[in-house]
């Protein structure tokens, strides 16, 4: 009821029905994506937000509670909060309802922290992984981080020691063998294997991705660089699937 639908609107980049919904895994019988009707409409999509934003208004109200209580115990200025998410729902997002997909969307998730010497109200651009979150309390504990944990401490971003961040690299992504993901520089190159599609976002002015690149010649050879850079990584995480045909075809 704090959300009446007659206030909200369907997001910028709602289609009826993504174009290569099944080719990326989210047929209709998908458990999330069977939540609404095909073609998308603008009513279903309208409710689904309206619930969104109710659950998201409950638990605010509930993180509401746990954080009177540290305060309470007056140990707030002993205690680093980090809130983060798991996947995103698309919500209507391209057609999609479900969490299953490498748009922004989805897999960019929110992440606060707050605790001693965090500097207050400061937004960080410097790409981290959900993962990070752990390896940082390894920091704050002063605990050593084993050998076989990949991610890294942010605190050093917190601290702005780290202007660059740690994923030079970039942030790689997948789903089943439908979907590989790097986002890299401003941009992100999605890959859906089973057709051989390739797709180039520019992330700074395109935020929404709405606007494909990948056949625009004056970003060919961004889409080859970003390519290999999306084959190394996945060697890197030890992902069998293979996309060389598919670059061999660019």
């Amino acid at each position: 009821d704090m959300y009446p639908l007659k206030n909200i609107e369907v997001p910028e980049n709602f289609m009826p029905e993504y174009p290569w919904k099944d080719s990326i895994g989210n047929p209709p019988s998908l458990r999330d994506e069977a939540l609404a009707p095909f073609p998308r409409t603008e009513y279903a999509v309208k409710v689904h937000r309206q619930e969104y934003y109710a659950l998201i208004s409950h638990m605010d109200e509930q993180i509401g509670k746990i954080l009177d209580a540290v305060e309470n115990s007056d140990e707030m200025d002993n205690t680093y909060i980090f809130f983060g998410s798991d996947h995103g729902l698309s919500v209507g997002h391209h057609g999609l309802i479900g969490k299953q997909s490498m748009f922004e969307h989805s897999i960019r998730i929110p992440l606060m922290v707050v605790g001693p010497n965090i500097p207050k109200g400061e937004v960080f651009s410097q790409d981290v992984y959900l993962q990070d979150i752990m390896a940082t309390t390894l920091d704050l504990a002063h605990v050593k981080k084993p050998t076989y944990v990949e991610f890294h401490s942010f605190m050093d971003i917190l601290d702005e020691t780290n202007k660059e961040g740690h994923y030079e690299d970039g942030i790689y992504g997948a789903y089943t063998n439908t979907q590989r993901m790097l986002r890299k520089d401003g941009f992100k190159l999605l890959v859906f294997p089973k057709i051989e599609k390739v797709l180039l976002f520019d992330m700074e002015k395109d935020p929404n991705e709405m606007n494909d690149l990948a056949d625009n010649k004056e970003f060919t050879e961004k889409v080859k660089s970003m390519f290999l850079d999306l084959m190394k990584l996945q060697e890197k995480m030890e992902d069998e699937l293979s996309l060389v045909h598919i670059y061999d075809k660019l």
